[in-house]
């Protein structure tokens, strides 16, 4: 029986993408270089420390770190997403309908405290949350399941009854082998690039949600 929910924060709770494309762009021309779109596309869902390395030069990383650069990255990220910033649609009646049901709800998310505290503090969504995970708090990001296991036990709930939702690969993978049933979210892969992921549900978003929606799950 599905007790917690777990949201993954961008592409989750916001609907980001766009925004750390962006961030990474401007980010990337500060220090002269630009970053092919190509190599962004699958950066998603994972934590900085695994996708610096992979998009920056050896010899910045060397200079600068990686704490560092992601720091300065995500300032990047909420300085342009900070005056249009909004909840996914229909989080906010999603969030209030299955609390109100007595599911308890944590977010599971790779990103820094920071950005963490900048999207409950902008949506204004923090007290819909029993627990919270960030990337800050764990030694290993997705799509190792750490993250989704520490969000179970903050729940004081099992992780079989703990349901996550996800937008990304390693995401989906994380819950996987945290053991939890997984809702696809289609805003950063299209639901035709997430259709062979290990899902037991596929939305665009959280009006295609609903308690009742949650609950037939449960009996999967």
């Amino acid at each position: 029986m599905i007790q917690g929910i777990i949201f993954d924060m961008d592409g989750v709770l916001v609907d980001n993408r766009d925004i750390h494309i962006e961030a990474f762009q401007i980010f990337a021309r500060r220090y002269g270089f630009e970053i092919p779109y190509e190599k962004m596309r699958d950066m998603f869902g994972k934590g900085n420390d695994e996708i610096l390395p992979d998009l920056l030069p050896a010899e910045l990383i060397r200079e600068k770190g990686v704490q560092a650069l992601s720091n300065e990255k995500e300032a990047i990220y909420r300085e342009i997403f900070a005056e249009k910033i909004t909840p996914t649609a229909g989080l906010v009646d999603f969030l209030r309908e299955v609390r109100a049901h007595g599911i308890r709800t944590a977010i599971g998310s790779s990103g820094q405290r920071a950005n963490v505290d900048f999207v409950l503090e902008r949506c204004r969504i923090a007290d819909q949350f029993d627990a919270m995970v960030n990337g800050d708090m764990v030694t290993r990001c997705k799509p190792d399941p750490e993250i989704f296991l520490l969000a179970a036990q903050l729940l004081n709930l099992p992780p079989a009854n703990c349901l996550v939702i996800e937008d990304a690969f390693a995401g989906i993978e994380a819950a996987d082998r945290a053991g939890m049933p997984v809702i696809a979210m289609a805003t950063t892969y299209s639901k035709q690039q997430l259709g062979t992921t290990k899902h037991n549900l596929l939305v665009s978003d959280f009006t295609e949600l609903n308690y009742d929606k949650i609950v037939g799950l449960s009996k999967l």
